[in-house]
C-alpha cells in the first residue's frame, strides 16, 4: 500500500509564489503542506538579486497590504534601498532594494518552518489525481499519495527545464539544481495546454576581479522606506552596499555580431519563447543596432560573497565568447566569472485556462500561480501566488472570492491580462499596462487594499485600527489646510521669494500653496504655524492628494465608467454559439475565456466593439426572457 497522508490544501513548488500561496493557506488555519524539489531553494532569487523597481514594487506593497511576506522579508534582509524616478511624478515611483540572496532564502524559510498548519516536504510531485474534473489528490515520484481539498501550482522554471549556453544543453532547473520531469505528463492527460517558454540570467562575476574605478557607483537612498506598512522606517536605516554601472561598447556588440551562429538563440537550438521586456544582450545588439551602448549593473549578491550579478547582460553565447564578450566592458576587463550565463526553457501554461480567481476552469479545487502561469519576474510571482492561495482557501471555507479588478491594483491588472488577454510570452508588469496608476501608486497600496486583507483574515485588528487613524489623519489634515489662510505678510513673502514663488497680493489658503509646482506640504511647515505633528506617510498622502486633485477627480470619473460595464455580469450559462450576429472569431474567443462581464469581454484580443454591442443587445433580451419564465 502507498503511503497516504490527507491535508487541506496542498502547495506544488517552493519559490516566491510558492511560499506565498502555502503561508496565505496556513495562516488562514488550512492544513496547508508544500512540495519543494529542494528545501534549500525555497524563496530562491534564482536570477536577479533584487525585490521591487518600476511597477513591481507596486506589486510588493500591494501583497503587503493584503497580508502577504515578501515586504517584510526583504525589508529583513536588503543591502541597499532606492525610490527610483523620483524626478517623476508619484504614480511612477517605485522602490527597488538589493537583496542578500541567501539571507533572503534563509528568512524565508524561517518564517515558513515557525509557521503553524504549514508542513515543507522536500520530493517531487508526478501526479494529480483528479475524479470527475474535481482535484481530490496528488502523488509523488515515490508514489505516496496526498489527499487534499485543493492544490496550488507554483512550479516556476522548473518543469522539464533545460538550461542552455553554447553547444552545452543540461536539463537541469536554474543554478544546476533538479528539475521536475515528471507533471507535465499528468497536466497535459488531464486536459491542460501546455507553452514552453525561455528566460536567461547573465554571468556572476568575482568582484577582486573588477575594476569599480571604471565606473559610476550607485547608493542608496539617505533615508530608507521599507517596503512593508508594518516595518518601523527606524528599522531599516543601515550602512548600504553600493552597486556600479558601465556601459557595453561597439567592441563588445562586435563581438556578438561575430559570434551570432553560434547563440542558441538564433541558431535553432533554443526553442521557447523568450521576454520581450528583458532581452538577452545578444537580441539587444540585434534589435537596437542603432545603439552603440548598453547599461550594465553591477550588483552584489551579498555581504558574504564575493559574487556580482551582471544586470543587463543575460546571454547563452558559449563559454569562451562569454569571456571575450565581458572582458570587452569598462571595469571588466579582468573579469573572472564564478557562473555562465545561461538560458532556461521549461514548460507553463496557457493562463487563459483560468478563472480570475487563479481556478483552471477545467479542474475544480486546482489553482495556479506564478512563472507556471506564463508570467516572469519574483514579484508577479508573489501576488499570483498570494491570490491562488487565499482564493483555494476561501473555496474550501465556502466563502466569497478575492478578485481584485484593474482600477484597485496592479495585482488586479497583472491577473486581468494574463487570464483575458492572449501572452505568448512571459508577462512583465510594466506601469504602462495600468490605465488608472495615478490612483494605484505604490504609496497608497495600504489604504485601497488592507481592508480587503482585513476581511480575508490576514491582517489582524491592530493593523486595520492603524490603517483607519492613519485615514483619519489624512482627511483632517487635508481638511484644516483647505481652511487655513496666511496673509501677505513678510514671514509668507520672505518665505515664497525664497522658494522662487510668485508672492501673494492677497490671503490665499495652504492649499493652494501646495498646488504650486514648486511647493509642497512638507515646505510649507515654515509658514505653517498650527502644524500638528504628523507621520511621514500621512504628510506624503496630504501632499499628494492636495497637489493632484483635479488629476485624480479626473481619473475616478474614469474609473466609474470602467465600473459600470465590469458591472454588467454576464451569466456563466450563456452559449455564445448562440448569439447569431457575433463574428466566429468572437463566438471562439468568449467561449474560451468566459468572461465575468462585459468589461472583461471587451479586454478580449479579437472581440471587436461591434461584437460588445451585439453582446450587450443579446443580454438585454435574454434578461428579459429569464425574468418572463420566472
Amino acid at each position: 500500500m502507498p503511503h497516504t497522508e490527507e491535508y487541506d490544501v496542498v502547495v506544488i513548488g517552493a519559490g516566491h509564489a510558492g511560499c506565498e500561496a502555502a503561508l496565505a493557506c496556513a495562516r488562514l488555519g488550512l492544513e496547508t503542506i508544500v512540495f519543494t524539489i529542494s528545501v534549500d531553494s525555497i524563496a530562491l532569487m534564482a536570477c536577479n538579486p533584487n525585490i521591487g523597481g518600476t511597477s513591481k514594487g507596486h506589486l510588493v506593497r500591494e501583497i503587503d497590504a493584503l497580508g502577504g511576506e515578501m515586504g517584510k522579508n526583504i525589508d529583513r534582509t536588503f543591502i541597499q534601498s532606492k525610490m527610483l524616478n523620483k524626478s517623476k511624478g508619484p504614480a511612477v515611483h517605485s522602490l527597488r532594494a538589493q537583496a542578500d540572496k541567501s539571507e533572503y532564502s534563509r528568512s524565508m524559510r524561517k518564517v515558513l518552518e515557525n509557521t503553524d498548519h504549514l508542513t515543507i516536504r522536500q520530493t517531487e510531485i508526478s501526479d494529480l489525481i483528479v475524479d470527475h474534473g474535481v482535484l481530490t489528490g496528488v502523488k509523488t515520484i515515490a508514489g505516496a499519495i496526498y489527499q487534499c481539498k485543493a492544490a496550488i501550482l507554483c512550479t516556476g522554471v522548473y518543469l522539464n527545464a533545460r538550461c542552455v549556453y553554447g553547444d552545452v544543453s543540461e536539463y537541469t532547473g536554474p543554478n544546476g539544481l533538479k528539475p521536475a520531469n515528471h507533471l507535465t505528463n499528468s497536466l497535459i492527460s488531464n486536459g491542460i495546454e501546455m507553452y514552453r517558454f525561455k528566460t536567461g540570467t547573465p554571468a556572476r562575476i568575482d568582484k577582486r576581479s573588477i575594476d569599480f574605478d571604471k565606473m559610476e557607483e550607485q547608493v542608496g537612498d539617505k533615508r530608507v522606506i521599507p517596503f512593508s506598512f508594518s516595518t518601523n522606517p527606524d528599522d531599516v536605516q543601515i550602512d548600504q552596499v553600493s552597486c556600479w554601472l558601465t556601459y557595453t561598447n561597439e567592441k563588445t556588440h562586435e563581438i556578438i555580431r561575430d559570434n551570432l551562429d553560434r547563440s542558441p538563440l538564433y541558431s535553432g537550438v533554443i526553442h521557447g519563447t523568450g521576454p520581450r521586456y528583458c532581452p538577452s544582450i545578444e537580441d539587444k545588439v540585434v534589435k537596437f543596432a542603432d545603439k552603440d551602448r548598453h547599461q550594465v549593473f553591477l550588483e552584489p549578491e551579498g555581504l558574504y560573497t564575493n559574487e556580482m550579478y551582471v544586470s543587463g547582460m543575460s546571454s547563452s553565447m558559449p563559454e569562451d565568447v562569454q569571456h571575450e564578450m565581458y572582458r570587452s566592458v569598462a571595469g571588466l576587463e579582468h573579469a573572472k566569472i564564478v557562473r555562465n550565463a545561461y538560458a532556461i526553457e521549461y514548460d507553463c501554461i496557457n493562463p487563459m485556462q483560468l478563472k480570475s480567481t487563479l481556478e483552471f476552469k477545467k479542474i475544480k479545487g486546482l489553482f495556479s500561480g506564478g512563472q507556471f502561469n506564463g508570467s516572469s519576474g519574483y514579484e508577479e510571482a508573489a501576488a499570483q501566488g498570494l491570490i491562488a492561495g487565499i482564493n483555494a482557501a476561501m473555496e474550501i471555507q465556502e466563502q466569497d472570492f478575492l478578485i481584485l479588478d484593474r482600477s484597485e491594483s496592479y495585482i488586479g491588472v497583472l491577473i486581468d491580462d494574463l487570464v483575458t488577454k492572449e501572452t505568448h510570452e512571459p508577462y512583465r508588469m510594466m506601469t504602462s499596462r495600468a490605465e488608472y496608476r495615478l490612483l494605484l501608486r505604490q504609496d497608497n497600496a495600504d489604504l485601497r487594499l488592507r481592508k480587503y486583507g482585513y476581511q480575508i483574515g490576514l491582517i489582524n485588528e491592530k493593523q486595520y485600527q492603524a490603517l483607519l487613524k492613519k485615514e483619519e489623519l489624512i482627511q483632517e489634515e487635508i481638511e484644516r489646510v483647505e481652511h487655513t489662510f496666511v496673509g501677505n505678510t513678510k514671514n509668507v513673502q520672505d518665505y515664497l521669494e525664497k522658494m522662487e514663488s510668485t508672492p501673494l497680493n492677497s490671503g490665499s489658503s495652504l492649499a493652494e500653496l501646495i498646488r504650486r509646482p514648486e511647493l509642497n506640504f512638507q515646505s510649507l511647515a515654515e509658514i505653517d504655524e498650527n502644524r500638528p505633528p504628523l507621520p511621514d506617510d500621512v504628510k506624503e498622502q496630504v501632499n499628494i492628494n492636495i497637489k493632484y486633485e483635479g488629476y485624480i477627480k479626473r481619473q475616478m470619473k474614469q474609473v466609474d465608467q470602467f465600473r459600470k460595464m465590469e458591472n454588467k455580469k454576464i451569466p456563466e450559462e450563456i452559449n455564445y454559439r448562440n448569439i447569431k450576429s457575433l463574428r466566429n472569431e468572437a463566438k471562439q474567443k468568449l467561449e474560451t475565456i468566459k468572461p465575468l462581464s462585459i468589461g472583461q469581454a471587451s479586454r478580449i484580443s479579437g472581440v471587436s466593439p461591434a461584437d460588445i454591442s451585439v453582446l450587450l443587445v443579446y443580454l438585454e433580451q435574454y434578461k428579459k426572457s429569464e425574468r418572463y419564465h420566472e
